[in-house]
């Protein structure tokens, strides 16, 4: 056997090395919660929250998340493409109407859920499954 690598070789292992879940350890599961990762008890919170409302800062569909800016001047709160009801994609500037969820573990931090549009911006609004225009 050669000891003689290409540079395609020798970048492949290193990449495969710097990868390698001996150097990875273990993977923390994501901070992101999702209607499908939330708990049943986290949900009930969730609908015992009365309904607020506020505007929509920025929605990235690719990315899957964006921002609220509250009606009540509190700081933005992270919205997740799960707990969008609709057919539309949300906009800057969209108004919706929301419930407060506590995010697990400690519960301190609060994200939006049941998410529904009430009053489109002027803009062209796409349908959840319109291809993305760049």
């Amino acid at each position: 056997m050669s000891d003689t690598y290409t540079n395609e070789e020798l970048d492949a292992a290193r990449v495969a090395h710097h990868l390698s879940p001996s150097k990875m350890g273990l993977l923390a599961p994501s901070p992101i919660v999702t209607r499908r990762t939330r708990t049943d008890s986290t949900s009930a919170l969730a609908l015992r929250n009365p309904q607020v409302t506020g505007n929509v800062k920025y929605f990235c569909k690719s990315k899957g998340h964006g921002f609220i800016t509250p009606d009540n001047g509190d700081a933005d709160i992270f919205v997740h493409i799960s707990d969008i009801e609709g057919e539309y994609v949300p906009l800057p500037g969209d108004r919706v109407r929301y419930r407060l969820c506590p995010v697990p573990p400690k519960l301190e931090k609060n994200q939006a859920t049941h998410v529904e549009i009430i009053n489109l911006t002027p803009q062209v609004h796409l349908r959840w499954d319109s291809p993305e225009t760049n």
